[in-house]
């Protein structure tokens, strides 16, 4: 039996600190306009865990959280404003931002919602228009 790994990330201030284990389901880049604005960027990179994964060890009482839409609960530091992790509970994932994870080596493997995209990124990765069929999307390419 082998030891899984383990990853750890904090806010821009470290107030709040989280531990993943595992390896995460995906990685890619979501180009949704609700991604776009809450990164302040014309992509947001993202990780996907199961939840039982993600564990916040520190600062809990410090996460503020704000749902625009059931798909996502969006979590961040309270002290410094730093984004933490995301919750998507009709997926069943928890998306903890590729940035906060610095031992994660990020080996993207698509793009979401790429039918919103304001920044086109020629890299060879499949393109989705929205999400893939068993995560409750198309599962429809777009071309790069």
């Amino acid at each position: 039996m082998s030891e899984s790994k383990t990853y750890h990330g904090a806010c821009f201030c470290g107030a709040v600190q989280l531990r993943v284990t595992g390896e995460p389901e995906a990685m890619g880049f979501c180009h949704c306009e609700d991604c776009r604005h809450w990164s302040a960027g014309p992509v947001n990179a993202f990780t996907l865990w199961k939840p039982e994964a993600v564990e916040v060890v520190q600062g809990a009482d410090t996460l503020g959280s704000y749902q625009r839409t059931p798909a996502s609960l969006r979590q961040w530091c309270r002290s410094c404003g730093g984004h933490v992790l995301t919750e998507h509970p009709g997926m069943g994932l928890v998306d903890v931002y590729a940035a906060i994870l610095p031992g994660l080596t990020f080996e993207p493997a698509l793009h979401v919602h790429y039918q919103e995209t304001v920044l086109r990124i020629a890299d060879g990765l499949p393109k989705m228009r929205d999400v893939p069929a068993e995560l409750g999307g198309t599962g429809e390419t777009l071309d790069e």
